[in-house]
């Protein structure tokens, strides 16, 4: 997949990285990523000599029929790993152990901490529960990595990619060997996101908004539904005074000739 996709994705696009020493020759790590755009999970390995395995959801790999296969290969061949969302705790837990799993073999482990893409170019709260479980639990450096401008390259509604330079800044490995055995301590994950979280907004660039990037899209998805029924109502209400107009120019037309 690095030949197939990866050549030609940095043949067409020329990704520019900053950073590259900090990535282990060897050895387990974890890359903690902002999330801006779907081919970030594309871009980040294309750049790397090592592998890099991500989590996706399991319906990628388990959907019948040729298509289904083909999706299979192809999430498979990028480095991504199927998660069970099915049990009583879902993705969390099933991403914590996924990603346990991964750092145990020694291997370089991505994971996305505010758990979903920025709805608007922003970086959003990180979700305390997998980044820094998989952390404490392994003992593996934590390596920040900020994506530069690859929303740009497909906006959402938008089919065919522009052919821009996108960037990929990775910072240094952060070590939180002070808080082993504390996996299961509310605040210390709150703490261990936080600071991983601070570190990618300072490589990224981005302005930093203390919400969970799932409220955002929920009140930005409000905000415009809500936008679309005043517009309605304002269609409504203008063509309700259309027609009153229209009946009072009626009525005083009748009153005239009848006048007459």
């Amino acid at each position: 997949m690095k030949v197939a996709i990866g050549g030609p994705l940095k043949l067409a696009f020329r990704p520019w990285v900053e950073g590259l020493e900090n990535i282990p020759a060897e050895g387990p790590a974890i890359l903690a990523s902002n999330h801006l755009s779907f081919s970030d999970s594309f871009f980040l390995p294309a750049v790397l000599d090592r592998k890099v395995t991500f989590i996706a959801k399991a319906e990628y790999f388990t959907t019948p029929g040729v298509k289904g296969r083909l999706t299979a290969a192809f999430f498979k061949g990028v480095g991504q790993l199927p998660v069970d969302r099915s049990g009583t705790r879902g993705a969390g837990e099933a991403a914590v152990k996924s990603g346990i799993e991964v750092v145990e073999r020694g291997e370089l482990f991505g994971i996305y901490p505010e758990g979903t893409r920025s709805p608007d170019g922003r970086l959003y709260r990180g979700k305390p529960g997998g980044l820094a479980r998989v952390a404490l639990a392994t003992g593996a450096p934590v390596i920040p990595v900020a994506m530069i401008d690859t929303e740009k390259i497909q906006p959402p509604g938008k089919v065919v990619p522009k052919l821009m330079r996108p960037g990929i800044r990775i910072g240094k490995p952060l070590d939180f060997s002070r808080y082993q055995g504390m996996e299961h301590d509310r605040f210390v994950l709150r703490a261990v996101t936080d600071e991983v979280m601070y570190e990618i907004m300072k490589l990224s660039g981005q302005e930093y908004v203390d919400i969970y990037a799932t409220v955002a899209k929920r009140q930005i998805a409000e905000a415009a539904k809500a936008e679309k029924e005043a517009e309605k109502a304002a269609e409504k209400a203008e063509k309700e005074a259309r027609a009153a107009l229209e009946r009072a120019e009626k009525e005083q037309a009748e009153k005239e000739n009848q006048a007459e």
